[in-house]
């Protein structure tokens, strides 16, 4: 029988998938190294147990000992699993920008999660990195497991992601490309690389806002590159010891919208639900393309799993509130009708008949009823159809006794996307009013030209 012992048995071995409509365009093999498949969805499985061992080995981690860290999510899932089947407790400080999905996972497992401010300096005392360090000299038999200078980091992945990449391309890849955070990954997996085939170009990809790129260019560490940026997993606002910059060969920076709009098209088009930075990882691959070759084969990381950015990433609201969407609204589909045709309305106190001769003058089904403070009411043509065909005498009636209930009344510029939602078999439109107070109307019709564009 094949029963692993424990979950962390099921580490590694993660499979690489080739890109087949993103990198169409591409003159050669792209293939991703998707780590989500790791048992705590993200790549940091491997070095969370590394640093776990070493520090067994060394002494400084004993016996019913506590973990602190301080962690974006992913190396805090890994660090719990393994506490989990090693008997310890967890600690981790994480920043308020992270995604509630992470912090709610941490707790799931086990941990204690203290939430920190994003926008402070590494050193100012409220900084997440601050936070565990003091923690760990605070409580008695802990162990701060400092992922960023933390050597066992990069040494998981020289022994077993560089390794796996190797087998699993016949030692035929020429490029690496993968985002760059603590270092560990980046570096580790490099340094393998290199020994195999020096010639193998390791891409690393990072985030405006980082200082990382400019160091790498220049070696200095210039804390006018450091602004807040919204992607998560990578770019730093210090250099981590796990760097080696020898062993990288280019740092590219992509913006925080085209990572994220990126990740969307990976799941959407390559059926790949992975997070923020394998977005950026395929983003930065894009603005290189130039320089890659027909016999290439990139090698793409894909760090961890689209479910820790449900809310974030994948949730519309929250890519349109930061202009990472380009949505159609309420009042483009207006701006675009040719002619300026006002809204066609009725009044309670007309009759049926009346309704019906404008529908057909105008050829439209959908008519608001309006009095003087606004719409009180619909009047749709299935609606007269089903009235009228039961009692053809209701022609002669007011509007007032067979109109149905006023359509939604949304924000102007709400996007098409929240209209399909409104629009339905029993509500054929919805109302809106512009800047002037002048009441639109947008029907079924609108809405799936709008989307089909």
């Amino acid at each position: 029988m094949e029963i692993k012992k424990n979950i962390l048995e099921t580490i590694g071995n993660t499979p690489l998938i080739k890109l087949n409509k993103i990198t169409k365009d591409f003159p050669c093999t792209v293939a991703a190294k998707v780590d989500y498949f790791n048992p705590g969805n993200s790549i940091k499985d491997r070095m969370a147990v590394k640093m776990i061992e070493v520090a067994e080995k060394e002494g400084k981690l004993k016996p019913g000992g506590t973990i602190i860290e301080c962690t974006s999510g992913n190396t805090g899932m890994g660090l719990a699993l393994a506490a989990i089947v090693k008997g310890y407790k967890c600690i981790f400080t994480t920043t308020d920008k992270q995604s509630k999905e992470k912090m709610d996972i941490l707790k799931a497992v086990g941990a204690e999660v203290i939430v920190c401010p994003t926008n402070v300096e590494p050193d100012d005392p409220r900084s997440y990195y601050s936070v565990a360090r003091r923690l760990a000299k605070e409580i008695p038999n802990s162990f701060h497991a400092n992922q960023y200078d933390n050597l066992a980091n990069r040494l998981a992945h020289y022994e077993t992601t560089g390794p796996e990449i190797w087998d699993q391309t016949d030692g035929k890849i020429t490029h690496l490309v993968c985002t760059a955070g603590t270092g560990g990954t980046v570096t580790g997996t490099a340094m393998f690389l290199k020994e195999k085939n020096p010639k193998i170009q390791i891409w690393a990809i990072d985030v405006y806002g980082s200082l990382l790129t400019k160091y790498f260019r220049t070696g200095e560490v210039d804390m006018n590159e450091v602004h807040p940026y919204i992607s998560e997993g990578f770019g730093e606002d210090f250099v981590p010891e796990n760097y080696d910059m020898s062993v990288i060969d280019h740092f590219e920076q992509v913006t925080d919208k085209d990572g994220a709009i990126m990740a969307r098209r990976l799941a959407k088009e390559e059926g790949i639900f992975c997070g923020y930075s394998a977005g950026s990882c395929i983003q930065g691959l894009m603005q290189l393309k130039d320089r890659l070759k027909k016999d290439d084969l990139v090698v793409c990381i894909f760090h961890d799993h689209g479910s820790r950015y449900v809310a974030k990433v994948y949730n519309d609201q929250w890519m349109i509130e930061r202009g990472f969407l380009d949505v159609k609204t309420f009042k483009d589909i207006i701006s675009s009708r040719t002619g300026k045709q006002k809204l066609v309305t009725v009044q309670p106190t007309q009759t049926v008949s009346e309704a019906v001769d404008l529908m057909k003058k105008f050829d439209i089904e959908n008519i608001p009823v309006m009095n003087g403070n606004g719409p009180v009411g619909a009047i749709s043509e299935n609606g007269l159809f089903k009235k009228i065909f039961s009692n053809p005498h209701i022609k002669n009636d007011t509007i007032e006794k067979v109109m149905e209930p006023s359509y939604p009344l949304v924000e102007f510029n709400t996007p098409v996307e929240k209209l399909s939602t409104l629009i339905n078999k029993e509500n054929g439109a919805v109302l809106s009013k512009d800047e002037a107070g002048n009441y639109h109307i947008v029907t079924k019709y609108d809405v799936i030209q709008a989307l089909g564009k």
